[in-house]
């Protein structure tokens, strides 16, 4: 009986162990977290030295080696009175470091712009590991809650299928439409000029701009790219595809089911334009294999005619950049004249997660949400009044002459990286035109995004949220899609595959299991709507 007895004992406090590990490390209790913490505002911790943070962060390739040592996060720490021990991991270990913090068990309390992917997100959250962010938001994050009141479509964005928000994203404000735009299509000026031509309107009207310099030009490219798919992308909305923002999915305009558009005509009807102007020389023939670096050596020596790409005078310098105008939506060769390629305004959802390790949820869902607000994202992309940055007469927020400037001949990128941390990381909060001094956030971008402001599509999609089982399938059937329809993308561009195999293109995209992607993404779409 004894022996019974004993055996029932060690099973509970086997039991009770395993429950305590299931549920979660180093949490106290909410009255004990609070305790601490004050009512609202700054600072968040009553007393400095009484909350640390252990935050697993993403670094981008430009970033200082130690945050302990830059401006915006001492100042952070000296408005909140919150320590924050980094524990930064360089661009190329990130997924390997992430991945053995995960499998191991070895959790820190914060992983800051660590990029999580959307299935692990969904994965640790439900076992446990990341926490649930709904009840936190609802009473601790004001600045977060107001952007998803003034825009529901956030919250969607961000919510799983299980109605559960796991992680916070960085948010692109939706009125900030240049970076929603960019890249965007620019124009030589004096070209247009020299020629009498206005900026191009139609399909037909860009072809004869291209014609005419290729002709008169021999020297100058009539269009080149870093990339052959920015083209592609451009004319989405000349052909009515990809009039959701997103790639290989989006609303038929008949059925308003969703569809796969590269199997539709005017899928194809865009591809045979753009192998017209491939093969007739009027795209830089190397667009497929040409380096970044050598785009920007081409754009800065005077060869390209149009291009797509960020503001010109960021990039090539005043005296070539400032050559370039924007350019219109081009209107297709059956009426159709929209921008498609318009962002939605949640970037990646997986750059900010609290895992159970984390002994004060409460001070961190403060913590982040500052960076939400009007003076948070002040604060992490200018600074310090005074230190990094001025507001000029006409109201604008300018970095002070020593970054735009520098005396140790420095870019202005590599002078921000002292001071800041957002170069190249995505960080989670909001990005806000009045304080975001990099190329889209220029004049001459502020300038070429009103221009298709008129043009931008109706409806935006994020990427879905899917279930487990969803992704599994997902994963495979999309591994094998996508990428088919890419490479194929890329022969009919350049002519090693003939529009007469079209049909068997098709065809060979429904034996790879069309109909099940699509299922998946019909389920997850409406999901999102009823989110």
């Amino acid at each position: 009986m004894k022996k019974i007895i004993y055996f029932i004992l060690a099973s509970l406090l086997v039991l009770q162990v395993a429950c305590s590990k299931d549920t979660g490390g180093n949490q106290v209790s909410k009255e004990d977290q609070l305790e601490l913490l004050t009512d609202s505002g700054m600072p968040i911790a009553k007393e400095k030295g009484k909350v640390t943070l252990k935050m697993f962060a993403g670094m981008g390739n430009n970033t200082l080696k130690n945050w302990n040592d830059i401006l915006v996060w001492n100042t952070y720490e000296e408005l909140t009175n919150i320590k924050i021990e980094w524990d930064q991991q360089e661009p190329t270990a990130l997924e390997e470091k992430r991945n053995l913090a995960l499998a191991g068990g070895n959790l820190p309390d914060v992983f800051y712009a660590a990029n999580m992917p959307t299935t692990d997100i969904y994965k640790y959250g439900q076992n446990g590991d990341f926490l649930e962010l709904n009840e936190l938001i609802e009473n601790y994050a004001p600045n977060l809650n107001k952007l998803m009141e003034n825009n529901p479509e956030i919250r969607k964005a961000i919510t799983f299928p299980d109605g559960k928000i796991y992680s916070l994203p960085v948010i692109h404000d939706p009125e900030f439409t240049s970076v929603r735009t960019h890249p965007l299509m620019w124009y030589n000026s004096e070209l247009l000029k020299k020629y009498s031509m206005d900026v191009p309107k139609t399909t037909d009207e860009f072809y004869q701009y291209l014609k005419t310099i290729q002709e008169k030009d021999p020297d100058i490219v009539p269009y080149g790219s870093w990339s052959a798919a920015t083209l592609v992308n451009m004319l989405r909305g000349s052909f009515g595809v990809g009039t959701t923002g997103r790639a290989y999915i989006d609303k038929d305009p008949e059925t308003g089911d969703v569809r796969f558009y590269p199997v539709t005509d005017n899928y194809k009807e865009l591809l045979q334009f753009v192998h017209k102007l491939y093969s007739e020389k009027l795209i830089e023939q190397n667009i497929y294999s040409i380096e970044w670096a050598q785009f920007l050596n081409n754009g800065m020596e005077d060869k390209y005619g149009s291009m797509i790409f960020y503001a010109p005078e960021e990039l090539f310098g005043k005296e070539i950049g400032g050559k370039y105008v924007g350019g219109l939506p081009l209107e297709g060769p059956n009426g159709e004249q929209q921008w498609s390629q318009y962002a939605f305004p949640v970037g990646h959802i997986g750059k900010f997660i609290i895992t159970k390790k984390n002994p004060n949820p409460i001070a961190t869902m403060r913590w982040v949400d500052y960076f939400y607000s009007d003076e948070g994202s002040r604060l992490f992309y200018m600074g310090v009044e005074g230190e990094t940055y001025e507001k000029t007469a006409d109201g604008k927020y300018k970095y002070l002459d020593k970054i735009t400037n520098s005396s140790e001949g420095l870019t202005k990128e590599q002078e921000i990286t002292k001071y800041l941390g957002w170069i190249g990381i995505g960080a989670p909060g909001i990005l806000m035109e009045d304080y975001f001094d990099g190329s889209e956030g220029s004049d001459q971008a502020l300038e070429a995004a009103k221009k298709v402001e008129p043009y931008l599509i109706d409806e935006v999609w994020p990427p879905f949220t899917y279930t487990e089982e969803e992704n599994k399938k997902l994963d495979a059937l999309a591994a094998d899609i996508e990428k088919y329809v890419t490479e194929m993308q890329d022969k009919f561009i350049v002519g090693e595959e003939p529009f007469e195999n079209w049909d068997k293109f098709v065809a060979s995209i429904e034996k790879m299991g069309l109909e099940d992607y699509m299922k998946i993404q019909k389920a997850a779409y409406e999901r999102y709507q009823k989110n």
